[in-house]
């Protein structure tokens, strides 16, 4: 799995890996594959989830960009992040500053409360600095959780009949990565190159840009 702000994308005829970059570079390898009467199944596949992505081909080439693009620009306007008051330039009211902060309610037993209390900045403050601390901790955990649901999503629809599957969905919820690498070793090179590069990111050689 890739994690990047930038969506990207790889494809396959087959066992074979015919596209990886952006969303256009992969829906045109795939549609001129189809063109080309290309035996199924073409998938193209989202390096951040393993999940497959339908595209509508339908019409020429620049017809189906067009589409690809009016649907891509109102999700990447979603994902923009919101602008700080300072920086939008909007008049600020006396009092302390804005910090984008959400008021919800917290559940807490009294002696939970009563060390929250007694903690440098209140209630507030501290409860921050411990959401702040876990999601550090976590973070390395988190990433490896969603390699693995990623690698999974992949492996369960190019692979899920071949030999050694179970082990190896096994090895890799287990994060026994040499496991998992012996067990997909004897997989079509490109279907197992992929799954180790969600599961456990690394380069990929010899990815072609588009189909030829």
């Amino acid at each position: 799995m890739t994690d990047t702000a930038t969506p990207s994308y790889t494809s396959f005829n087959g066992h074979k890996r015919i596209a990886a970059g952006n969303l256009p570079v992969n829906a045109l390898a795939v549609k001129h594959a189809l063109a080309s009467d290309a035996p199924p199944p073409l998938l193209i596949f989202s390096d951040q989830t393993g999940q497959v992505v339908d595209i509508d081909m339908r019409g020429s080439d620049a017809e189906m960009l067009a589409r690809l693009s009016a649907e891509e620009s109102p999700l990447q306007g979603n994902a923009s992040a919101p602008m700080d008051p300072e920086e939008s330039g909007a008049p600020r009211g006396r009092g302390r500053p804005k910090l984008g902060v959400i008021a919800r309610e917290v559940t807490l037993l009294p002696r939970h409360w009563d060390w929250l209390a007694a903690q440098p900045g209140g209630a507030s403050v501290t409860l921050r600095k411990l959401v702040d601390e876990a999601r550090r901790a976590n973070v390395d955990r988190d990433r490896q959780r969603r390699a693995n649901e990623s690698a999974y999503h992949f492996m369960s629809t190019m692979a899920g009949d071949m030999a050694g599957f179970e082990e190896a969905s096994r090895a890799l919820f287990a994060n026994d990565a040499a496991k998992f690498h012996q067990l997909t070793q004897a997989w079509p090179a490109d279907v197992r190159d992929y799954v180790r590069y969600l599961a456990y990111p690394q380069p990929l050689t010899a990815m072609p840009a588009r189909a030829p």
